[in-house]
């Protein structure tokens, strides 16, 4: 059995559409847990009458504490050797859990993968954030971290269908190998209070996925939708996934040292990015004295300067852009925003 876990928070307009794909899938022995966590637009009410629809349907509520604490509360609940996770404002082609399930009992890994495109609001498909291969290709641990820390990869568990006995022997290994039953976290496969989680927890568990086999085409579709956690309506406003962003990068640093010590110049590239990510982001309101965060992002770019010339990945922007911010942040920072904003102006004419 496949388990499908879908958090669901006020997407009352979008969460039949996800079902529905869910439901006519053609791979028939799943299960799709639904949990509504703390909605209040009457989300909880049509998961339950979903549910009465199909017996398929198995719904959990629990009080608001965000889509990890949700997804981990699916994975408690789930009965299937198998696991998927899908958002509930997007949706999926009917065949994609089969082929899913296909190239993992083919290829006799823990994890297959398949491409995703992003819908915006009209209806019109936006750029690919991943590229999926030509054909089916099993991808080894290190190489699979390579190309996240390059931009290439993808770490949405959306995409993926994963062996559960691999995320429970992560949890063991997190564990110390000890019963899991008594720690203060047990359960918390994804990391709560955090965005950007996905990334987080993917990085953690390739040692215990092994190969990943990606596939061919494109058969998750993201509804790109203002509001969300990483997608802010108010444009004024500064998401804390490019802080969380930094910390990951941070802990792939570490990851890489103990245990992809041939990845160190990779890590170091993306640790330097994800900051000039956070330095072009952040209002310049912020960029003080108080903002500790973006005291210590200053001092890491001054500090790591010389590394960041000498790395040969990192390409001429890159390096150009760290210059900069490593002498005048904020003066750097008004220019670039006054800039955006003709950029802005001359698109909409």
């Amino acid at each position: 059995m496949i388990s499908i876990i879908v958090p669901v928070y006020n997407t009352k307009e979008y969460l039949t559409r996800c079902v529905e794909s869910l439901l006519a899938q053609t791979c028939s022995d799943l299960e799709i847990l639904l949990v509504d966590d703390g909605s209040t637009d009457g989300s909880g009410a049509l998961c339950d009458r979903l549910a009465g629809e199909d017996g398929r349907i198995r719904v959990l509520h629990k009080e608001n504490g965000g889509s990890s604490t949700a997804r981990n509360a699916g994975i408690a609940e789930a009965r299937g050797e198998f696991v998927g996770f899908v958002d509930s404002d997007d949706y999926v082609d009917t065949d994609m859990y089969e082929r899913l399930l296909e190239a993992v009992c083919r290829y006799q890994v823990n994890a297959a993968q398949i491409g995703r495109d992003e819908i915006a609001p009209d209806g019109t498909k936006l750029p690919d954030i991943c590229t999926p291969p030509e054909e089916p290709e099993c991808i080894r641990p290190e190489r699979f971290l390579e190309e996240l820390l390059m931009h290439r990869g993808d770490c949405s568990f959306c995409t993926k269908l994963i062996r559960r006995q691999a995320l429970e022997e992560y949890l063991s290994g997190k564990s110390g190998g000890e019963s899991t039953e008594d720690l203060p976290d047990s359960g918390e496969y994804f990391p709560v209070g955090v965005l950007n989680e996905d990334f987080h927890l993917l990085i953690e568990l390739l040692d215990y996925l092994g190969p990943i086999v990606s596939l061919p085409g494109h058969a998750y579709h993201v509804f790109y939708r203002l509001g969300s956690n990483s997608r802010k309506a108010d444009k004024n406003s500064f998401s804390r996934v490019y802080e969380d962003s930094v910390n990951n990068a941070d802990m792939a640093a570490e990851l890489v040292e103990g245990n992809y010590p041939g990845l160190r110049e990779v890590a170091f590239r993306f640790g330097i990015f994800q900051r000039l990510e956070y330095m072009l982001h952040i209002p310049v309101a912020q960029m003080c004295r108080e903002n500790d965060f973006y005291r210590k992002t200053v001092k890491y770019l001054r500090k790591n300067w010389i590394r960041a010339m000498r790395n040969p990945i990192l390409t001429g922007k890159n390096k150009r852009y760290h210059t900069l911010f490593a002498a005048a942040p904020k003066t750097v920072r008004r220019i670039h925003g006054i800039l955006m904003m003709a950029k802005t102006t001359v698109q909409k004419r």
